[in-house]
């Protein structure tokens, strides 16, 4: 066993090309989740909103062809190789991962639900903390079998979801209309709550939020677990870390795997462009299921040329570093830009407007975020989670981390 010291990762040891795309897909995610700060969250993931016009409709069929579906994938798959790189550090320092790792998910999972409960209900941290513990399990899985069983979970949500709508079949009619009057209700719900409620109003409706959330696990859940092994699988064979020699591979995802995916959502596009609330079918499910299908595709095409450009995109890479804090921060500023206790836009931004503030906001963490590590090792909810990760006070202040290393 080896003596060295298991602790938080130097700033000079980070792998760039992964905090460049953690940056690129922090991106993804604040245009994706626009939608959801402005408007009632239960309306922001149906597809193409027929009460857009001009514009605005070009600017919500941007966000759902390119962006939907597409950078959340991509976090999960960087989550996955972080996994990776900690075990592969691990075992190294020839220290123990498994306890290690559990506070790592501990502490994730109680950042998560006071960012559900107390902030924004979209959160998708609790997510990730919950299947982090399955994770652990595909630790000692051999490496080649690290996509095949990605892509089989991936899959398998799919299937999932197919099966379900062959089911809503055998539903009577009259079920199905109480579960779109249903979804109208929640809805209305959230306009009250988060558009003209107070703080505690909106924290009751977060509460009812997440209960309903944990029911998509049925199916987020695969699709999840299974870009954490395929993003393992990009760690563990040093596709991240050195791309010169996986050419073939990276070269088949940009020019193959992207158009692919690309296709198949404009053909799932034109075969239904909206997926109206509590209206769940085969039609819809086949139509969930290629975005799916397309979504994998379109993220690792993107994942291709992010690793391609991450020179030219380094200047995402502050953002990256600190993307935990920039995540939260992104829905401490929306809910109090838009939410009824805040400044109470909600509703009142038109789409187009919305990708635009989006890019605005995070332009200024881009800078905050370069700012911030001229001074600081880490973002300030970085330097949290690792001090309950290894249950000791990381120093913070560059000078500090310097006076502890003398």
């Amino acid at each position: 066993m080896s003596n060295a010291t298991f602790q938080p990762i130097a700033p000079d040891e980070r792998i760039a090309t992964l905090d460049v795309l953690r940056g690129l897909a922090l991106l993804g995610i604040l245009l994706m989740n626009m939608e959801a700060f402005v408007g009632p969250l239960d309306l922001s993931t149906s597809g193409i909103d027929p009460h857009w016009q001009g514009v605005d409709r070009w600017a919500d069929a941007f966000v759902y062809i390119f962006v939907q579906g597409k950078f959340f994938t991509l976090f999960s798959l960087l989550f996955g190789a972080g996994f990776a790189v900690m075990a592969q550090r691990a075992e190294v320092a020839g220290r123990d991962f498994t306890r290690f790792y559990l506070r790592r998910s501990l502490g994730l999972l109680g950042i998560g639900l006071v960012h559900a409960l107390l902030l924004w209900s979209g959160d998708i941290l609790v997510v990730y903390a919950l299947l982090s513990f399955l994770l652990l399990a595909f630790r000692e899985a051999p490496r080649a079998w690290l996509p095949v069983m990605g892509v089989l979970a991936y899959l398998a949500a799919i299937g999932l979801m197919l099966l379900l709508g062959a089911l809503m079949l055998l539903v009577p009619d009259e079920v199905t209309a109480a579960q779109a009057t249903h979804a109208q209700a929640a809805i209305e719900a959230q306009r009250q709550a988060y558009g003209h409620g107070t703080y505690g109003q909106a924290v009751l409706q977060r509460l009812r939020d997440f209960g309903a959330s944990l029911g998509a696990l049925l199916v987020v859940g695969p699709q999840v677990l299974g870009m954490f092994l395929i993003g393992s699988w990009f760690a563990r064979s040093g596709a991240i870390a050195h791309p010169g020699a996986h050419q073939r591979l990276f070269t088949w995802l940009r020019r193959g795997a992207l158009p692919l995916g690309l296709a198949l959502m404009l053909v799932c596009t034109w075969y239904q462009p909206w997926l109206a609330p509590g209206r769940f079918d085969l039609r819809s499910a086949a139509v969930y299921g290629g975005s799916a299908l397309a979504g994998l595709l379109m993220c690792l095409g993107y994942l291709a040329w992010g690793v391609r450009w991450s020179h030219a995109l380094r200047w995402l890479a502050p953002a990256g570093r600190m993307a935990l804090s920039n995540y939260l921060g992104q829905s401490l500023v929306c809910t109090l830009l838009f939410y009824g206790y805040g400044l109470g836009w909600f509703e009142q931004m038109g789409r187009a407007w919305q990708l635009l503030f989006a890019v605005a906001l995070f332009a200024a963490q881009v800078a905050l975020s370069r700012a911030w590590l001229r001074h600081f090792r880490f973002g300030p909810m970085e330097w949290l989670w690792r001090a309950i990760t290894y249950w000791r006070w990381p120093p913070l202040r560059r000078d500090a981390a310097g006076a502890a290393q003398r």
